[in-house]
């Protein structure tokens, strides 16, 4: 199983830096941005309502067509369709509007009463977790270059806020394995220690200054080896988020479409949290 996890985790980041790569040429559109984003929202959505209670369901096709909406609007302010205003602005309007489909699907199927406010504020409640959050490490794409650093300051940007949150869960889950004592949510998630806790933020930190030194994103090793630690504990926090998701739906995993990790969101459960903070520290 170990095994398994560390050739899985290689595999999905080569993936990703492999999207980074092969984009270049497109640019502002980056497809491959969008394909990526695309495929691991859809995925996630499907498995987010599968781990609920059938009662307190959204519709899906309404929250695939939410979720896609909120990604396809990190596009159109970067190619010259500025409708909607600023790139964020997009995806907030098209937020608002979905929030109103979900009242409007709702007030149409109502009967008699039941779980329909519920089934609006879970609809809400999906387009910000895979919509909205994931919309902060899409932006990130678009920072602008620069010439004089000889690299690609978006892709580097990118890469960084997927790589440090992943870095940390492998800290924690060996520091875990060889030091830990002292368990944190004994209840949500028994195998998470401070020790594992505190190793994984060391390894985010550290792994933030050497990053930082081969592409420089961050204006010194205090600031990067900052951000490793805050994306390391909105890691950690995003993945603790989700195991209360799956404690109270009563599933171990989200899914088993991904080999020694369960489902797409046992994989990307920590990188968006770490979106919003990788966000305000990189754009």
């Amino acid at each position: 199983m170990l095994r398994t996890r560390l050739w899985v985790g290689a595999c999905l980041i080569a993936l990703a830096v492999a999207m980074l790569v092969a984009d270049r040429p497109y640019r502002p559109w980056y497809p491959f941005l969008f394909l990526f984003f695309a495929v691991v929202g859809i995925g996630a959505t499907i498995e987010l309502l599968s781990l609920l209670p059938f009662e307190n369901r959204p519709g899906l096709p309404a929250c695939l067509i939410g979720v896609l909406a909120i990604i396809c609007a990190n596009w159109p302010a970067h190619v010259g369709y500025t409708m909607f205003g600023s790139p964020l602005e997009g995806v907030v309007s098209v937020f608002a509007f979905a929030v109103l489909a979900f009242f409007l699907i709702e007030m149409a199927r109502f009967r008699e009463p039941g779980h329909a406010v519920v089934r609006v504020a879970v609809g809400v409640w999906v387009l910000v977790y895979l919509g909205v959050l994931p919309s902060f490490l899409a932006q990130l794409r678009w920072r602008p270059d620069s010439a004089e650093a000889g690299f690609d300051r978006g892709a580097a940007a990118v890469a960084m806020a997927i790589f440090l949150p992943k870095v940390c869960d492998i800290g924690a889950y060996f520091s875990g394995r060889l030091f830990g004592r002292h368990k944190i949510t004994p209840v949500l998630s028994p195998k998470k220690t401070a020790e594992g806790f505190a190793g994984g933020l060391l390894v985010a930190a550290v792994t933030a200054l050497l990053f930082n030194r081969a592409y420089p994103l961050l204006g010194s090793d205090v600031a990067a080896m900052a951000c490793g630690l805050t994306l390391g504990v909105a890691g950690i926090y995003g993945d603790l988020a989700e195991s209360l998701i799956k404690r109270d739906s009563g599933h171990k995993d989200a899914g088993a479409t991904v080999p020694g990790f369960g489902g797409v969101l046992d994989v990307i459960d920590s990188i968006v949290f770490a979106a919003p903070v990788a966000y305000w520290w990189l754009r």
